[in-house]
């Protein structure tokens, strides 16, 4: 944590930013190794470069902050107490307002962006989730061992689920045995809703699992991730339940074939824009270039979706230490879609790929 907090200091340094409010569970947890969902409630890092930072919580948080390794002072208050008045009243105690402040454009609302402006009218703030997005990008060794075992999760609740395939199973019961299978192993929370789709709905990129039962001839997709101690995994795989169609191979071989291209051009210095594009060309020779509707992957860490953005316009050199997902699709509206997702690693040595879930073809039966 004091490594991620000094480099935090020299980038606002750098930015000309003498305090940031951090608001977000996600960059509260990255700075503070303290994760929660707040609800409606105040919880927020204060980092200053003249003094130690403060963490803003609600008091029935202040003990588990501390065992999460906060070692700084804190702001408990009360749930008839107004943080944004004793947060004020901590900066004027310590002779520390900030000339210009940096905050999360993306997540403080904008009544609390006003409480913020009512108590530091005379300081300039500034949009800065960019400097804490640039810092997330890079994983460390640790990063990478969570994201790693995130993964492996990730692949046994693949694998969970298509062992709950059989005739008859609705959507909803093969996500309630992938996910209590998971309970199992220790798993908390999943990162995002398991999603579990068959037949024609798996033509919808985010299809939302149902009481639909699956039938012989469905094509069924997965798409899930755990959290492992603060990290999030993600991965989809599709498979064909008892029958596929020679359209349903042809599409399913089209986009293996457009993944594989896509991690083979995932490299140190590659624009992550030539990734998309490696998938994108191959879905469009085939003749599916109007059914791949998304871009080609995003980056993953602590927040599922997270810096940077797998788009074919992104000109953001790859570097190592950066995860990301790849996860070409195509989906043919009234016939069925295949999307196959892996989690990618930069390394040294080019892309490591965290998920080892089989990708080639599966007609279960």
């Amino acid at each position: 944590m004091t490594n991620r907090l000094d480099a935090l200091l020299e980038e606002m340094k750098k930015d000309g930013l003498d305090g940031m409010l951090i608001t977000s569970p996600a960059n509260v947890y990255y700075t503070s190794n303290h994760y929660s969902d707040p609800h409606e409630r105040v919880l927020a890092v204060y980092i200053n470069t003249e003094h130690d930072p403060y963490l803003i919580i609600p008091a029935m948080e202040a003990e588990d902050a501390k065992q999460a390794g906060w070692r700084y002072e804190m702001i408990p208050y009360q749930d008839h107490e107004n943080p944004w008045e004793l947060f004020a009243g901590m900066l004027k105690k310590n002779d520390s307002i900030p000339k210009a402040l940096g905050v999360e454009h993306n997540h403080l609302t904008l009544d609390r962006f006003q409480q913020v402006k009512n108590i530091l009218p005379d300081t300039q703030i500034r949009d800065a989730q960019e400097i804490l997005a640039n810092l997330r990008v890079i994983k460390n060794k640790k990063e990478y061992a969570l994201l790693k075992q995130a993964a492996t999760l990730a692949d046994f609740g693949i694998e969970t689920g298509i062992k709950a395939i059989r005739e008859g199973v609705s959507e909803l019961e093969v996500v309630a045995a992938i996910e209590f299978e998971l309970k199992k192993q220790g798993v908390q929370q999943m990162s995002f809703s398991t999603m579990a789709i068959s037949g024609t709905k798996t033509a919808s990129p985010h299809g939302t699992p149902t009481g639909k039962k699956i039938e012989s001839g469905d094509l069924v997709l997965f798409d899930l991730g755990v959290i492992f101690e603060g990290y999030c995994s993600d991965i989809t795989r599709t498979v064909a339940f008892q029958s596929i169609t020679d359209q349903q191979r042809n599409i399913y071989e089209t986009v293996l074939t457009a993944e594989q291209k896509a991690i083979q051009a995932a490299q140190t210095g590659t624009a992550v824009g030539q990734v998309d594009q490696a998938a994108r060309q191959h879905i469009e020779q085939a003749g599916y270039g109007k059914y791949f509707t998304h871009r080609v992957g995003h980056g993953l860490g602590i927040e599922t979706h997270e810096y940077p953005s797998m788009h074919g316009k992104n000109d953001l050199p790859l570097k190592e230490g950066m995860c990301f997902t790849i996860e070409p699709g195509i989906y043919v509206p009234n016939t069925g879609g295949v999307r196959i997702e892996d989690m990618i690693f930069m390394t040294d040595k080019g892309p490591e790929t965290l998920t080892e879930s089989p990708k080639e073809l599966r007609v279960v039966e």
